[in-house]
């Protein structure tokens, strides 16, 4: 009797442990805009287009939320608790206070799409780095939102970060993944691709 308990309990720990160490995809950039610029459908459209991209990519049982802020929310209250991992088992933060802290292990080479692909970055042609959040550095929001993801036309404007890490200097905003810079010229997709974007965002499992 003891030994049958002994091996249910050590298939219960293996089990737990199992559970404790997922490393399936928690975190992605979104690989294409959805085709409207900054308007995104909101959150609601936002959210629900990376889950559809998660789901493509053969992503089961997760609650997929945009990393983005608006009038009425922080990104950094959208996204869980952690720890989050990208396409290829790579933790990316274990937590929402190392997401926003020099802890996190976010780069141009571990920031990638659904697809496991690394986003094009400074240097490279076309540069896709300027990713959307509307958020302060520490991910609470910040004004320039695209009218809270409703306008993709010659008006507004976003913050985005950039996904490598990387701009013209060393500043901190320009090694901001989160926070470098607002975009120019209005919400549109040809506007971002100005100051080196395509209206890309980060998704995050908040499961």
């Amino acid at each position: 009797m003891k030994s049958g308990l002994a091996a249910l309990a050590f298939v219960l720990a293996c089990s737990g442990a199992a559970h404790a160490q997922d490393t399936s995809m928690s975190f992605f950039v979104t690989s294409v805009n959805p085709g409207k610029g900054g308007d995104l459908g909101g959150l609601t459209g936002a959210d629900a287009y990376c889950d559809t991209l998660a789901k493509a990519a053969g992503s089961t049982g997760k609650t997929w939320k945009a990393y983005l802020s608006t009038d009425a929310e922080n990104a950094k209250d959208r996204i869980g608790k952690g720890p989050w991992y990208n396409a290829k088992g790579e933790k990316i933060a274990d937590d929402v206070a190392s997401l926003h802290s020099d802890k996190n292990n976010l780069t141009k080479q571990t920031a990638l799409n659904e697809k496991g692909e690394v986003i094009n970055g400074r240097g490279d042609t076309p540069n896709r780095h300027d990713i959307l959040t509307g958020s302060k550095a520490d991910g609470t929001a910040a004004p320039d939102t695209c009218g809270n993801w409703t306008m993709g036309g010659a008006d507004g404007a976003a913050i985005v970060g950039h996904s490598d890490r990387t701009g013209p200097n060393d500043s901190a905003e320009a090694k901001s993944w989160n926070s470098s810079h607002t975009t120019r010229g209005g919400c549109t997709i040809e506007a971002f691709k100005g100051t080196g974007g395509e209206g890309l965002f980060y998704c995050f499992a908040a499961n």
